[in-house]
């Protein structure tokens, strides 16, 4: 999310936690130019790459081209959390809430910049279905932060819990030759368990079981998709 439409959330805002504006046009137009900076990978990181002084092995076109799919579906990741933490901000109903979102978006755009470099370096190719999982993740981050802080927030410290899982699924099936990934990956992973606990210090609130395993079996047709798409 950028200092533009931070600037615009804390116009007419009080110093304490008081309600949220709605948002008006303008935050649309705003978050409308962040998504087409996003899918057309414009994203900078703020941090230093955790692989750049890790050094590049030889790897087999086999085992690259797997390295590749992985961090294909590790990028759609973060394409998706863009999208949901900046409808999440932008709905959210108080500062305190925004400026999570605001921080915690930060470091994704981090993971988003790092992964597409590694994909490049891979000599592959980031998903052709950005703009779609873009659109969908955006529909959802609405819907939740719709929903109230507590429930919003509830959705962040699941939602950090499956990636964080995931990512610990890919540190073993990454080959161990391809140190470079195995270094982006374990950063991302540390900074969605903080992400997550984050939310939870906020005072999110339990999911429902159905919302959850809805929210599995959706991440399970992203990953299946983006390795290959």
């Amino acid at each position: 999310m950028s200092y533009t439409l931070r600037q615009s959330y804390n116009n007419g805002s009080q110093e304490k936690s008081s309600p949220m504006p709605f948002p008006n046009l303008n935050h649309f137009l705003i978050s409308f130019d962040r998504a087409l900076r996003v899918v057309s990978g414009q994203a900078k990181a703020s941090r230093l790459n955790p692989a750049l002084s890790v050094q590049e092995n030889n790897m087999s076109e086999q085992q690259q081209s797997h390295s590749a799919g992985l961090m294909r579906v590790n990028h759609v990741g973060e394409i998706c959390a863009q999208a949901l933490y900046d409808a999440q901000g932008l709905f959210s109903q108080t500062p305190a809430v925004s400026q999570q979102f605001l921080h915690s978006g930060k470091e994704e755009e981090d993971h988003l910049a790092w992964s597409a470099q590694r994909i490049h370096e891979l000599n592959s190719r980031t998903s052709i279905l950005n703009p779609l999982w873009y659109a969908g993740a955006y529909t959802c981050g609405i819907i939740a932060a719709r929903c109230g802080d507590a429930a919003s927030l509830g959705f962040v410290v699941e939602t950090e819990r499956q990636v964080a899982a995931h990512l610990a699924s890919h540190l073993e099936k990454l080959p161990a030759e391809d140190e470079k990934s195995r270094a982006i990956v374990e950063q991302m992973r540390q900074d969605e368990i903080a992400h997550g606990a984050a939310a939870q210090a906020l005072g999110a609130s339990e999911l429902p079981m159905p919302v959850k395993a809805a929210m599995t079996l959706m991440a399970k047709v992203m990953t299946s998709t983006a390795y290959y798409i």
